[in-house]
């Protein structure tokens, strides 16, 4: 648990709260994972969907890319970075997805609680918008693992 004495640390709470657990909203991230096989993550029940593991690896990619924003670098996906293709659909394969979600997140968490409060409001690198400064990022990556995490419970329900 993160002790919340000061704005970065609640918001790192806030991140880890939607990735691992703990949370009032319901199931996080790692929750509803947990009985999510390989053959279940690259299934695909809804047509045109992106399949768990493609929302893994998306989770992953934007917790890296949010990550690496707070080191002043202007960080943009392209289309293979935003949606990795699935290469390797074994259980080890997965695991290792897992595996790399995970410790991507923790780096963001770890990052966040110790980012300095006086920098909140300044711009993120690479955005134009007055209000997109790194509290607006850093509300936002919650938002987005909640929103993934709306998915997942969707598409685990289809597959029953």
């Amino acid at each position: 648990m993160i002790s919340a004495t000061t704005e970065p640390h609640r918001l790192a709470d806030q991140i880890r709260r939607a990735f691992e657990g703990d949370a009032w909203h319901g199931d996080s991230v790692v929750e509803l994972l947990k009985d999510v096989n390989a053959a279940t993550a690259a299934g695909r029940p809804i047509p045109n969907a992106h399949s768990i593991w493609e929302l893994v690896l998306h989770i992953a990619a934007w917790d890296d890319a949010v990550r690496r924003r707070t080191g002043g670098v202007a960080v943009t996906l392209s289309d293979e970075e935003n949606f990795p293709a699935v290469k390797d659909t074994s259980e080890t394969a997965w695991h290792k997805v897992l595996d790399h979600m995970t410790r991507k997140h923790k780096e963001l968490v770890n990052t966040v609680r110790t980012f300095p409060e006086s920098r909140l409001s300044e711009r993120v690198p690479g955005k134009t918008q007055d209000y997109y400064d790194f509290y607006y990022m850093f509300s936002g990556i919650v938002q987005h693992e909640l929103y993934h995490a709306g998915q997942i419970a969707l598409l685990k329900k289809f597959k029953r």
